[in-house]
């Protein structure tokens, strides 16, 4: 499990920022809809809404440490 989170991760600071904003994009529907479904009473696994959260501050993250990289380079 460790493992597999490690490598999502080191996968995930690969890609460049058009690929970290669409995969953000997708991360915030998936949460939206996992948030309608468990309002409704259709979620089986509720860890599935805390998981996406976590993603979306992960790719969160990595794009302002990008910014903030981009903005001590031009300095």
């Amino acid at each position: 499990m460790a493992n597999k989170l490690s490598k999502e991760r080191s996968e995930m600071r690969e890609l460049d920022l058009a690929s970290l904003v669409a995969q953000l994009r997708a991360a915030k529907q998936e949460a939206l809809n996992l948030r309608f479904r468990a309002a409704t009473g259709q979620i089986d696994n509720h860890s599935e809404l805390r998981a996406v959260r976590r993603r979306i501050a992960r790719i969160n993250t990595l794009i302002r440490q990008r910014e903030i990289a981009a903005a001590e380079a031009g300095k």
